[in-house]
Order: structure tokens, then C-alpha cells, then sequence
């Protein structure tokens, strides 16, 4: 009997003892910030290796450190703290989204490092150069700032489905509705889903043209696409729009004799976005855009009206993330 009592209690002391030391385990994990968690691993590892295009060497960069540098090149210092937020969750997100240990990709053109620092992935300045192009009498305070927005999310990455978000795409200003990921880049994920930005008409780049022409026009034209017959006699009638995508966004246009997609003309000419249309002159044609960037994913400038609207960082991703949740 006694043998049964002292068996029993040495079970039940081996129970609790477990049971401190699992909760001493989850209080030392939740004090540490030097590792982040996904698919329920940790990694001690919390450095990003970035290319750098002009120096043309790859240097291993605190990951923190890292999304403030994209931060404070990516998105312009005086939006609102919300929105810068979001900004480096976003950041963040593509960051380890492009880490092997994370279950991610290395960006191919990255000569064995995990990103460039140029807008192929993201754009990553350090602090002394961010720094020298910021007005001098701003430079601080800017920089406090996206600190702050920094290590207020630090750790935190955008999910869907209890997985990685991939592509966590942004750009600069839509033309009023960010479009679907699946048109513009072709590959189907669920949280790129067109939805309305409010506020985008009042940014200073959400229009803008240029003009040439019509034999500049033509030349250009030739150079890349050397059967296609347009001339000086059918510019008028040979450009046509045929498609466009919910979000405004030029699906395909034909020129004549030849069909190539909005995007591609965009290339060509080197135009803000591909939400294009014309205007004929007497000798000239301007192309005129709405917008600035690709249009998938988070409007930065509609990030910001949030902001300014009360949104929080959350409900700003969870907007132009479609059922995406912060983890």
C-alpha cells in the first residue's frame, strides 16, 4: 500500500515539474525577440543576406535593421505612423518570404544572397544614405519615426491560411481599385485581390503623361516589335484598346497588324503604370496614366488615407490583403 502511495506521488511530482518547466520554456520564448516563429519552428537565425547591385558584394544585415532601411526607402517619412506600419509588415513579410531557413525562396538575381537591395526586390538604404538624402532640418525625427513603426511590429509577418504570405506585393498610388494578382502577374494567390482605394485621385503623381511624335512614336514601336505595320497614315485607327482588368489596368492593346499586353507597352515606354489611354494631336501623341506601380496588392498613398481616416496597421494589410491575418 505504501509502495502504490509513494509510486503515485512521485508521479504526480514528475507531472508537476513538467508542467513548470513547459511554462518557464513558453515565458523564455516570449521574451526573446531574436527569432520568429512560422509553421510552429523557431529559428535563432535573424539576419537576411542582401546583394548590393553597386558594390556588388552581399553582406548579412539584421533583419529589424534591414526593414527599417526598406521602410525608410520604400514609403515617403511623412505618411502616418499607421501606414508605415503596415509598410513593415509588408516588408518584413517579403523579406523572410525570400529566406530559405523560413521556408521561403532566395530572388534568383541575387547572386546567392537572399534579396537585392534594389526595386527588383525592395529597395534597402542604410542609415547614412537615407540619411544625407532627407531634408537635414527632418532627417531625426523621420528616422525616429520609422524606428518606431519598425519596432512597434517587430516579428510580425503577414499569413494566410496559417502559411507564409509569398507575395506580399505594394506599390505607389492605383488609379482608384488595386487589381487582381492573377491578371498582372499571372500566379494565383488568394489574399491579391482587387479592392477599392479610396483617396487616390489627390495624390501628386496619380496622373501623368508623356508625348512624343507620331514618327518617334512609330520608331519606338518598330524597335521592339519590328513586323508591326503601323504608320503615319492609320496611327488614328490602328491603336486600339481592346481589354482592360477590373482595376483599369490595359489587358491588351493592338497597334495595328500586331496585339501585345498593356504591361509589356508600358516597358516600352517606361510609363507609370499600365492604366494608359491617348490623345491625338496634330503631330504629336501623348499617352496619359493613372496611377503609379503594378497595382497588386497594398496602395501605399491608399495605406496612408487610411492612416488619416483612423485605420490601424491591421485593418489597413487586412483592407488590401484579402483574409490574410498578422502573426
Amino acid at each position: 500500500m505504501i509502495r502504490k502511495f509513494l509510486i503515485s506521488l512521485l508521479l504526480m511530482i514528475l507531472f508537476l515539474v513538467a508542467i513548470v518547466i513547459y511554462i518557464v520554456g513558453l515565458n523564455n520564448d516570449n521574451s526573446k525577440n531574436s527569432y520568429i516563429k512560422i509553421d510552429n519552428k523557431n529559428y535563432n537565425s535573424y539576419e537576411i543576406s542582401v546583394y548590393f547591385t553597386n558594390t556588388k558584394e552581399i553582406k548579412k544585415i539584421d533583419l529589424e535593421q534591414y526593414v527599417i532601411g526598406v521602410v525608410s526607402a520604400e514609403m515617403p517619412a511623412q505618411y502616418e505612423i499607421e501606414a508605415l506600419k503596415a509598410q513593415a509588415v509588408a516588408a518584413r513579410t517579403f523579406a523572410v518570404a525570400h529566406m530559405e531557413q523560413y521556408g521561403g525562396e532566395k530572388y534568383n538575381k541575387a547572386k546567392g544572397a537572399d534579396v537585392t537591395d534594389s526595386e527588383d526586390c525592395q529597395v534597402y538604404m542604410d542609415k547614412q544614405t537615407r540619411m544625407e538624402k532627407w531634408d537635414k532640418k527632418y532627417a531625426n525625427d523621420y528616422y525616429n519615426k520609422i524606428c518606431k513603426a519598425v519596432e512597434v511590429t517587430k516579428g510580425q509577418i503577414l499569413t494566410y491560411n496559417n502559411k507564409l504570405v509569398m507575395e506580399p506585393y505594394y506599390f505607389a498610388i492605383s488609379s482608384g481599385r488595386t487589381e487582381n494578382g492573377e491578371d498582372i502577374f499571372g500566379n494565383i494567390e488568394p489574399y491579391l485581390k482587387s479592392v477599392l482605394s479610396d483617396g487616390e485621385m489627390k495624390a501628386h503623381k496619380y496622373k501623368s503623361k508623356i508625348s512624343m511624335s507620331y514618327s518617334e512614336f512609330i520608331k519606338a514601336l518598330k524597335s521592339k516589335y519590328k513586323n508591326c505595320d503601323l504608320s503615319l497614315s492609320n496611327m488614328k485607327t490602328g491603336i486600339n484598346i481592346n481589354k482592360r482588368f477590373i482595376g483599369g489596368t490595359v489587358k491588351e492593346i493592338k497597334l495595328s497588324n500586331i496585339t501585345i499586353s498593356g504591361i509589356e507597352f508600358r516597358k516600352l515606354f517606361n510609363l507609370n503604370s499600365a492604366d494608359f489611354s491617348f490623345i491625338y494631336k496634330n503631330n504629336d501623341i501623348c499617352i496619359q496614366c493613372l496611377g503609379y506601380g503594378h497595382d497588386v496588392g497594398m496602395s501605399q498613398w491608399g495605406a496612408n488615407i487610411m492612416a488619416k481616416k483612423g485605420a490601424d496597421y491591421k485593418e489597413i494589410l487586412t483592407h488590401y490583403y484579402y483574409g490574410v491575418k498578422i502573426m
